[in-house]
């Protein structure tokens, strides 16, 4: 994105954290190394000459509320130092962290702590969690620190356990848990002070493949209830595509492109992101809204099967998609019960197959291959207030796997 269209995003949508001209070193010269940096020196050869790490060099990007960031980059890259300076873990070399327009690198040492317990979450590769505490203390420590009463703690921490599938567990010990199921007392843990924004740092990098796809999707669950914000760290693309909102792909310190997945797939940056983005599953970046398509055949409840019949014979379909007057979808009308219908042997409504499956728009295509393998007909799409928009087939769907 350029800088017109990044500052075009600010103003028009609700961003709740601004990251601005971000810069971190590690090392005593960092004078000398910044010196060396606007000398268009490289990070190897700052290195070399003054013992010191460029770790982020001079990234900007804001994060929009309700929305999932993902920063993206190999090892080395600086996702996980960003992150860390978030929540001032590390105090940036020089830049600024604005959460609700505020520098927070201007708080004192009491709004500090409470930007600390209230507005941000940390959820980490390790867990992180206290083996001598069992499920529920875990999930409740931070409102414990916060001086929550002890009822009330208790009453989230369970609302929290529940919400991530461990009712049953809070009494258990973290040695007696998988890694999964321990990932998930970090996620409640993290949700139980109700955060603004949750930061996590590849919290699923560490567990088997299979685990980690019921965690993205967890995830992706919770986020739906409680729409969250969150800054998500990652070394996947595929997981980052699959969850990110919107992605900043990070290399050697510096955020390469920032951009929503298709739009990052259609107009790569550099060589560097178009690699990048090749090694993906391409099922996880596009979206059914671009390659969905309008039926040829498309009768209200009030057309009748005749209508139907019409249709079909005129473009040569051996169905119709039915709607009501508000463009709710009602089922799929096949040739063969339209035939039943005008011969008197079915009413409209009984020869209708309405338990066919439906898709959202901004559904995944990777979230829809199951679906579709199992479906009669081209599968129905809603927008977000549920109206009829479109269809997908299968051909469609084999076609954005290219």
């Amino acid at each position: 994105m350029t800088p017109d269209t990044i500052q075009a995003m600010v103003e028009t949508k609700d961003i709740i954290l601004s990251v601005r001209n971000l810069t971190m070193m590690f090392g005593r010269k960092k004078q000398q190394a910044a010196q060396l940096r606007a000398e268009q020196k490289s990070k190897e050869e700052i290195l070399k000459e003054t013992g010191v790490t460029l770790a982020v060099d001079n990234i900007s990007f804001d994060v929009e509320r309700g929305k999932i960031h993902t920063l993206i980059g190999l090892s080395g890259s600086g996702k996980s130092t960003v992150v860390r300076c978030l929540n001032l873990l590390l105090t940036p070399t020089k830049g600024k962290i604005l959460f609700e327009g505020k520098d927070i690198q201007t708080f004192n040492a009491q709004q500090l702590l409470n930007y600390r317990r209230k507005n941000v979450s940390m959820v980490f590769q390790s867990f992180g969690l206290l083996t001598h505490r069992n499920v529920l203390d875990n999930v409740a420590y931070g409102l414990e620190i916060r001086g929550v009463k002890k009822k009330d703690r208790i009453d989230r921490a369970m609302e929290m356990i529940e919400m991530v599938n461990l009712k049953g567990w809070e009494n258990k010990s973290i040695d007696s848990l998988s890694g999964g199921m321990r990932q998930r007392v970090g996620i409640a843990r993290a949700l139980a002070n109700n955060p603004d924004i949750l930061l996590m740092d590849e919290p699923f990098s560490a567990l088997d493949p299979l685990v980690r796809q019921d965690m993205q999707f967890e995830l992706l669950s919770i986020q739906e209830k409680l729409n969250k914000t969150v800054v998500f760290i990652t070394h996947d693309i595929n997981e980052a595509f699959k969850l990110g909102n919107t992605i900043s792909i990070m290399r050697d310190g510096r955020i390469v492109q920032t951009d929503v997945p298709e739009e990052m797939t259609s107009n790569p940056a550099d060589e560097y992101v178009s690699d990048f983005i090749n090694s993906a599953d391409k099922a996880q970046v596009y979206q059914v809204k671009s390659f969905m398509q309008t039926p040829s055949c498309l009768v209200s409840l009030q057309d009748g099967a005749n209508t139907a019949l019409a249709l079909m014979r005129i473009h040569n379909v051996s169905s119709a998609y039915v709607v009501d007057n508000k463009m709710n979808f009602v089922g799929v009308l096949p040739l063969d019960a339209a035939f039943q219908v005008r011969e008197g042997k079915l009413s409209f409504k009984e020869a209708l197959v309405n338990d066919t499956p439906t898709a959202k728009q901004d559904m995944q295509i990777s979230d829809l291959i199951p679906i579709a393998s199992q479906s009669r007909f081209p599968i129905a799409v809603l927008n977000d207030d549920g109206k009829f928009v479109g269809i997908i087939s299968k051909a469609a769907i084999l076609t954005s796997l290219k």
